[in-house]
């Protein structure tokens, strides 16, 4: 899948056609016609290897059905069509998979492990994710600067506290990447805001959130949420927490809109 790139250095599919454009201007190509979207971030250098006659599109060649989840392969479709804020298709795509994955949201983390333990079944493994630019979550007792014992919080059982089950311990996306939980709680921070008409990409720094403005930075940040949004296997609860009026690094304008902006895509929000 595209939009997996998430630290200094990863670049993707654009990264396989520059060196194609660069040291292999011999070979015979064959790709996918499907690799425009914006979360493989490889626009422009797909449009100079376009004007190159040794390359041949095959629409077989797109891998189009996520295996991660087996209850909903039109997950991850769903996911970038909300990171893309096309709304109208998002609501469409998530009609498609509610009723067989459930995605659901609400203000409090509490509510939400309560939800994810009324889902779980046996040893269906559960936990708790957020960014690792989460930094205004610790009043609400999730640190992303605590280190995890990756190994210790996908397998440990349900009795022991540094194991995920236990939903006290939280995950950023470079510990789940690749992985995958039965039923994840996304915690969404003001890092990622929605502002008006898209997306705004911060960092917490000293005593204030500054804005990222740099491009590369901007979509490891964006993929960052698109790893964070594709973990669960069968639901997930997103977490938008409503912030304090008495503290300016958690105000409730970095979360509204967000919250706002998940509600016009059709997400419910759990009763109390």
């Amino acid at each position: 899948g595209g939009g997996q790139e998430i630290n200094t250095g990863e670049g993707g599919i654009g990264e396989w056609v520059d060196a194609l454009m660069r040291r292999f201007s011999h070979w015979q190509i064959f790709m996918s016609p499907n690799l425009h979207h914006a979360e493989y971030s490889a626009s422009g250098a797909l449009s100079l290897l376009g004007q190159r006659a040794s390359v041949h599109y095959r629409d077989e060649l797109h891998l189009a059905v996520s295996m991660r989840s087996f209850r909903a392969e039109s997950l991850s479709e769903f996911v970038r069509l909300t990171l893309d804020l096309e709304v109208v298709a998002a609501r469409d795509a998530l009609n498609q998979i509610r009723t067989r994955y459930p995605i659901v949201m609400t203000r409090s983390v509490d509510r939400a492990r309560q939800w994810l333990r009324e889902q779980a079944r046996g040893t269906e493994r559960t936990g708790i994710v957020a960014s690792s630019q989460a930094q205004r979550l610790k009043p609400l007792a999730i640190d992303v600067r605590t280190v995890i014992d990756p190994v210790q919080w996908f397998l440990n059982d349900k009795h022991d506290t540094r194991s995920s089950y236990y939903l006290e311990d939280v995950a950023t996306e470079f510990q789940v990447q690749g992985l995958e939980l039965d039923w994840a709680c996304v915690v969404w921070d003001g890092d990622f805001r929605f502002a008006e008409t898209n997306w705004s990409h911060n960092e917490f720094r000293g005593s204030r959130w500054q804005r990222i403005l740099k491009e590369d930075r901007q979509r490891y940040l964006l993929n960052a949420y698109r790893v964070l949004l594709t973990r669960a296997r069968q639901g997930m609860v997103i977490v938008v927490p409503s912030g304090s009026d008495d503290d300016p690094t958690r105000s409730p304008a970095f979360y509204d809109p967000t919250f706002r902006y998940l509600q016009s895509i059709g997400l419910e929000e759990l009763s109390a």
